[in-house]
């Protein structure tokens, strides 16, 4: 049996982890990195269409905010690395990057593979010790309490401190398949209720298939689930406004992705649903004015509709609203007129269920925030254990906000193990 000794290591290479042991080695700690992968930040590299989104552009409190009420635990990590500072970072590393229209900022090359292998540098120049291909086995105290042993299959690794970034249950095929969990778990951590999120969904509507292929770049879609005939209030992030893809399973794209997070605990999806607004820079009233103005022409409805909506959308509006999309705007009475008012402002679409932990992009719930100094993210109830990115208890929408919250979480952690 190998035994080595080490100021800190961390335990899995991702995000969190790729920042932590950097920022650690940079302050002359001994660093032992390891991930069971075979190789580091797999999820990096397949990230944004393997583009890596590396952060948005906005100020940290925007970036808190966008975590829902857990938000504010992240504001201490952020004011040591904005997501400003993690631009400025990766042009030092050799990695520009540039921002898009929707404020998603990524590395100027598209290459996701660039950001991995920049973090790789970064902890190799500064003496952290990467190793890949090493499964854990367990995390414990030392036998005399004063640091960790890491155990593999024919080594046990000690050091002082110990940095547990092992991510969730997002994209398994990845590696991140829940490991730290007991391990935080048998140092007395409580974790809150686990599920997928920014995940794509479910419908097992026929109409909505016959749409797949067709996007939206500009739709607001609010997730609905009615409990005892009356609509579901107090549930986190049930709206978003973005792009919109109907596919052969349901939909995906950011907004549904987005509002997963609020439907994938359910045991009942008899009652869950999409309200979907194909039109969100209109009105009602402005919808309707405008369908009062074109009945004066002699277009179709359907022609008329598809100045603001695809065809095939425009014809499976029509056939959910139960109009005859050849009739004439100028045949066209109130009653459908407002239905279709309606349907083009909240088109219901039911859904059936989420693609899962699999198809996630992250994981909702994790190790309880009251349970972690966010000064320093080490856990207040086991001196030198230290947690950071998707273990803990938070999870964004898509557009840089996790992995913005992955890096200045491991780099905390980095400044003190």
């Amino acid at each position: 049996m190998t035994n080595s000794q080490w100021d800190t290591i961390v335990v899995g290479a991702g995000a969190a982890g790729l920042w932590a042991a950097g920022t650690a080695a940079l302050r002359g700690r001994s660093v032992l990195l390891l991930e069971k992968n075979n190789k580091a930040g797999p999820k990096i590299l397949m990230s944004g269409g393997t583009r890596c989104n590396v952060t948005h552009h906005c100020d940290s409190r925007k970036i808190a905010e966008a975590f829902g009420k857990n938000g504010r635990a992240l504001l201490s990590p952020l004011k040591r690395l904005s997501p400003q500072d993690v631009v400025r970072e990766f042009l030092s590393m050799g990695v520009p990057t540039k921002v898009e229209e929707t404020g998603k900022v990524f590395p100027e090359s598209d290459r996701a593979i660039d950001v991995r292998d920049a973090l790789v540098q970064r902890l190799s120049n500064a003496g952290a010790i990467l190793r890949t291909g090493q499964p854990v086995r367990s995390v414990r105290r030392s036998s005399d309490a004063n640091g960790f042993e890491v155990v593999l299959d024919n080594e046990i690794h000690r050091s002082s401190t110990i940095l547990i970034t092992t991510g969730g249950l997002s994209y398994s095929g990845c590696g991140t398949t829940g490991d730290g969990y007991p391990w935080v778990q048998s140092f007395g951590h409580t974790l809150t209720p686990l599920r997928p999120a920014l995940t794509p969904l479910i419908s097992s509507a026929e109409w909505v298939h016959r749409l797949s292929g067709i996007t939206l770049d500009d739709a607001s879609v609010t997730a609905v689930i009615t409990q005892d005939g009356k609509l579901k209030k107090g549930i986190e992030r049930m709206n978003s406004r973005g792009g919109l893809l109907y596919t052969h399973f349901g939909c995906s794209g950011p907004t549904a992705m987005n509002v997963s997070r609020s439907l994938s605990d359910l045991d009942d999806y008899s009652h869950a649903g999409l309200s979907i607004d194909v039109v969100p820079n209109l009105s009602n009233e402005e919808c309707d004015r405008w369908l009062i103005a074109e009945s004066k022409g002699t277009r179709s409805i359907l022609n008329t509709l598809v100045q603001h909506v695809p065809r095939r959308l425009a014809e499976a509006l029509l056939e959910q609203a139960d109009v005859r999309h050849e009739q004439r705007m100028a045949e066209l009475s109130k009653p459908n007129r407002m239905k279709i008012v309606q349907y083009m402002k909240s088109w219901p679409m039911p859904i059936h269920g989420t693609r899962g932990y699999p198809k996630a992009e992250v994981t909702a719930g994790g190790v309880e925030l009251g349970e972690v100094n966010f000064q320093d993210m080490q856990s207040r109830l086991t001196p030198g254990l230290f947690l950071a990115g998707e273990i803990l208890d938070l999870d964004g929408p898509i557009g840089g906000f996790n992995f913005q919250a992955a890096w200045s979480t491991g780099h905390t952690a980095g400044l003190h193990l």
